[in-house]
């Protein structure tokens, strides 16, 4: 336990000290993020928070835990997918060649062995399943959508850090239970990191995370899911890291979605997303992000009593986010307000 209390405070205590350093280089280097129509900032934010939440996460792991294989595998392969973020940060990079860039760094964990860990499933009624060369596919898709999933959710102050502090926990508490520990290091480090983070990112934030910040997140919640909860080969670990991140993979699908229905290409960014809905129903930044926060601990809930065997409860708190996700999509979404006013 106290391996466990060190290593997530110093990735914290080394997000808070070296953030400060990456908002002075951001603004000598110019990586700075400028306000624009689909932005909600209205004033200039330096863009090189990703830096600190590599740097913290990678040091906090290193001195943690003992080298493997495997682990070099998720180091390189997370370092790449940081290179290109940063890249993209700092120059602008295509959406094509960003996810082909995306799908060479989730295929090196593979020459690392990861896909042996889901080599095979256990579902029910069916048993165990043989997946194959299935199972490589499986985890470069697997990894490609995560680390999508939490890019797309990066659009409030502190909205994208947050979501990865709950479900890095909630994935900890998890790998913990089956006893898998190199992931639950790593889950821990990455919670640690993305609290220290979250001091500078919260509205108003003084920096951003940028694409180097985010797709790193999505890489390693993605890869250290496929080490550690799918090595159980049961169904239940491919379901957990779903549920938990259930709020940003519906907004992702919901944004899918409503791209091809007006024609337009998926990648192409719009002003659509659920936390875009919540500023419009009258919500300020902190009380939209504080929103998507409850909703992803609700996720998160009902993925810890799916484990326990309380489906019913899992699937009650689902039913409720889902209905309360599609309001928001729908602009049906009515929050009291603090200082007593209705929305």
């Amino acid at each position: 336990m106290y391996s466990y209390l060190i290593t997530f405070f110093l990735a914290a205590i080394l997000a808070l000290a070296l953030t400060p350093l990456a908002i002075s280089l951001a603004k000598r280097w110019g990586v700075i993020d400028h306000p624009e129509d689909r932005r909600v900032h209205t004033v200039p934010i330096p863009r090189l928070g990703g830096a600190a939440i590599y740097l913290s996460f990678w040091l906090a792991v290193f001195v943690s835990i003992s080298v493997d294989k495997m682990l070099i595998g998720i180091f390189l392969g997370s370092t790449v997918i940081f290179i290109v973020g940063i890249y993209d940060d700092i120059k602008g990079i295509r959406a094509l060649h960003k996810l082909l860039w995306q799908l060479f760094a989730a295929i090196i964990p593979l020459f690392f062995g990861l896909g042996l860990y889901v080599n095979e499933l256990t579902l029910p009624l069916l048993g165990t399943i043989s997946l194959g060369v299935f199972a490589y596919i499986f985890v470069v898709l697997w990894i490609v959508g995560l680390v999508n999933t939490v890019n797309i959710s990066d659009g409030l102050d502190g909205l994208a850090s947050g979501i990865c502090f709950i479900a890095a926990l909630i994935l900890f508490w998890a790998a913990h239970r089956i006893e898998q520990f190199p992931a639950a290091f790593l889950m821990l480090a990455l919670a640690g990191a993305a609290l220290g983070f979250l001091f500078y990112n919260f509205h108003p934030a003084k920096i951003f995370m940028g694409d180097s910040g985010s797709m790193f997140l999505g890489y390693i919640i993605g890869a250290a899911s496929l080490w550690g909860l799918l090595k159980t080969a049961a169904v239940l670990g491919l379901v957990f890291p779903l549920i938990v991140l259930g709020m940003p993979l519906m907004d992702m699908a919901f944004a899918i979605v409503r791209r091809k229905w007006k024609g337009k290409s998926v990648a192409r960014a719009d002003k659509g997303h659920l936390h875009h809905r919540l500023l419009d129903s009258g919500l300020n930044q902190r009380e939209a992000v504080i929103v998507l926060y409850l909703i992803s601990l609700c996720f998160g809930l009902a993925a810890m009593f799916l484990i326990y065997g309380s489906w019913y409860v899992a699937i009650v708190l689902t039913v409720i986010n889902f209905v309360l996700i599609l309001r928001i999509m729908f602009r049906k979404f009515n929050l009291l307000r603090l200082n007593g006013k209705n929305n």
